[in-house]
């Protein structure tokens, strides 16, 4: 009868650098698994089952999303639905990067990176499509091995997620005062370009990530917080210009979903940054309760929030886009999407390039325990 033998667990310092999470003490995969054995980890209890669950999930439910979208009555013949489909198909594709990320990362160093590489390169079409965030945190150099609350990586993502909204956001939530500007014209192609810098500066940061991880901390973090910022440049005028004024806003006025979306962001900014609760009480939050599971949670309840968000202004600014110039027709709207896919692959296969040919003595590869695990694990 065939029996399937789930993984051997192994601790912190078992484990190369280049697998160590902030905080994360055990639970940590073998760093030579096989796609197999990654298959078999996420339905065993390790440091990453939550974090693949969590996002696996959520998968669905936004391709159950989608799906409703698209079956529902005249989708095809009404060009004022397409950009919220361009938000909903980033929206399905960066949960399931992030789960297979996450799967199969611990396959090996190389395998770890390339993965990172897809995942980042998901949440920037995101951004095109909605605010994301990016994954990252700093690694433990020789001194940790002191410190064990302080000795690795944290996979979180650096920053809220962008969100794939350019395209929802230039088409139905504008101020009225923008609609025909220069800001207007250029903002779905300066996120298309955004998102070829964000995956740029994201994947490029893995690389001095354990001589320096402050400035590679401080590279993803402004790959995803820009687009964050330029894509919710509309939500903050129209805030500002609706502060203290109730109800009197008219079309400038924003639903509460856009509050609860804003306070989902910050909040994954903040799990990003603090590394709370592990970092407190490193050991304990190994497999539940991490700043990353955290962050999965709050991100994907962003993600829903700001859907929310854009039917809502979908549905009470209707009337009034329809008097304003036509919406940028489904061609224009995939061939600026495809553009920005190409160019996300065409940088990922560049800098995957770069990976494999580089010897495997080199530091962002390191294949075994670092000199003096042993006597740490000791200590």
């Amino acid at each position: 009868m065939l029996s399937l033998k789930l993984p051997q667990l192994l601790r912190v310092h078992q484990v190369p650098r280049v697998f160590w999470e902030d905080g994360i003490m055990s639970g940590y995969r073998r760093p030579t698994s096989s796609a197999l054995d990654c298959v078999l980890s996420s339905f065993q209890m390790t440091n990453e089952t939550v974090n693949i669950w969590t996002h696996f999930l959520p998968t669905w439910y936004f391709l159950w999303r989608l799906l409703a979208l698209l079956e529902g009555p005249g989708f095809r013949a009404e060009p004022y639905d397409w950009p919220l489909l361009i938000f909903l198909l980033p929206a399905c594709l960066y949960p399931f990067a992030s789960c297979c990320a996450h799967t199969f990362s611990s396959m090996s160093p190389r395998a770890r990176h390339i993965c990172y590489f897809l995942d980042y390169g998901a949440l920037s079409l995101y951004s095109l499509g909605e605010p994301a965030a990016g994954r990252g945190g700093r690694r433990g150099r020789a001194g940790d091995l002191r410190r064990p609350g302080r000795v690795g990586l944290s996979s979180a993502p650096a920053a809220p997620p962008p969100a794939g909204c350019a395209f929802p956001y230039a088409a139905y939530s504008m101020p009225a005062s923008w609609l025909h500007g220069r800001l207007h014209q250029l903002f779905v192609p300066t996120a298309a370009f955004n998102s070829l810098l964000c995956t740029g500066l994201s994947c490029y940061s893995r690389f001095p990530e354990l001589e320096s991880p402050g400035f590679s901390k401080v590279l993803r973090t402004a790959a995803f917080a820009y687009p964050f910022l330029f894509d919710n440049l509309p939500l903050f005028y129209r805030l500002g210009l609706c502060w203290g004024r109730g109800h009197s806003c008219g079309q400038e006025a924003l639903s509460t979903s856009h509050s609860y979306h804003l306070l989902c962001a910050l909040l994954t900014g903040f799990l990003f940054a603090s590394h709370l609760p592990e970092r407190l009480a490193p050991g304990r939050f190994d497999y539940i309760g991490h700043s990353h599971q955290l962050f999965h949670i709050c991100a994907v309840l962003g993600t829903h929030f700001q859907l929310e968000a854009v039917l809502a202004d979908m549905g009470s600014r209707r009337t009034w886009l329809a008097t304003q110039e036509p919406p940028l027709g489904l061609q224009g709207t995939v061939a600026t999407l495809g553009l920005a896919v190409a160019g996300n692959l065409f940088i990922i296969a560049a800098f995957t390039a770069s990976l494999l040919r580089a010897p495997g003595t080199c530091p962002l590869l390191q294949g075994g325990p670092p000199e003096g695990g042993a006597q740490a694990k000791q200590q």
